[in-house]
């Protein structure tokens, strides 16, 4: 992910929007290094101390009061959000380095923010004209934050009434490798699309618009969509969460059914026989969807 970030950078294709959402992204990180100044290798967060609580709050404060110096209103409101998940990437890695009980959900904070934050930036890359608040996806939808609060609250509760269930560390590392997949294969598809992406479903046909069958898109129709089903239903896995599990890949599975017939129907309407050749030829990716159905 960071390396991503890095080769992103280098290849100068970021705007001054993308730019400021990289910096204050990795000045939020790098909460990370407090240990390191305090001379402490305990985690901040989980560990016991006042010490170490103040120098989080004094992080926060002195990077926001930068954030407000440097950056005019319109792009203090991308780097304020890219901060924060910078910070949540942070906290997580300072979890993770921890031996503490949290451990795992340090990795899930790492894994939900850097989702997040590289949905901006690698819309900043492909597609600048598209390029908004929004490309964080931090407000998807009521749903998509009810679900996350869910995943929250479930694991707390268990790691309060069954400890032991929150600590099978192969569990959590095979959902790791799972979020590892699913983000990368939706960021390999963002990609590989270009400008042809969007995060949301398009009605009308641009100029530039074509029907992208290359890379990843050879193995599946929908491969971004692959990627965000298995990512989501990998944290729950993480996290060790067996209702959330259920829970996120029902929900998840009814949504993209749903919506890769909506994308279909435009897709067939921009591209005609073209895409319905594709269409028979790559499957959707994603188990016992196949689409929208026609009578050929």
């Amino acid at each position: 992910g960071a390396a991503m970030m890095a080769a992103a950078a280098r290849r100068g294709r970021l705007g001054r929007e993308g730019r400021a959402s990289l910096c204050s992204f990795l000045l939020g990180a790098s909460v990370a290094a407090l240990p390191l100044l305090l001379g402490s290798s305990s985690s901040l967060l989980a560990g016991p101390g006042l010490r170490g609580r103040l120098a989080l709050a004094l992080h926060v404060a002195g990077v926001n009061a930068a954030l407000l110096l440097f950056y005019p209103r319109p792009l203090y409101k991308i780097a304020v959000r890219a901060c924060f998940l910078g910070f949540a990437f942070g906290c997580g890695l300072l979890l993770s380095a921890g031996r503490s009980a949290w451990r795992h959900f340090g990795w899930y904070m790492c894994s939900l923010s850097l989702f997040h934050y590289s949905e901006y930036l690698v819309t900043a890359i492909n597609n600048p004209r598209s390029l908004s608040l929004d490309s964080f996806l931090l407000n998807h939808s009521f749903e998509y934050n009810l679900a996350a609060l869910s995943s929250w609250v479930e694991f707390t509760l268990e790691k309060l009434f069954f400890p032991e269930l929150k600590q099978i560390t192969w569990l959590s590392t095979v959902g790791l490798l799972m979020v590892i997949f699913g983000d990368c294969l939706r960021k390999a598809a963002m990609l590989t699309a270009g400008s042809n992406f969007n995060h949301i479903v398009q009605n009308e046909k641009s100029d530039t618009h074509t029907l992208v069958t290359s890379g990843v898109y050879g193995w599946f129709r929908h491969p971004s969509y692959v990627g965000w089903f298995y990512w989501s239903i990998g944290t729950q896995v993480l996290l060790c969460n067996p209702i959330c599990v259920v829970g996120y890949a029902l929900a998840s599975w009814r949504f993209f059914r749903e919506r890769i017939e909506e994308e279909e129907i435009t897709l067939i309407h921009f591209f005609g026989e073209e895409y319905l050749e594709y269409k028979r030829k790559v499957p959707s990716g994603l188990p016992f969807i196949k689409g929208v159905k026609l009578d050929l």
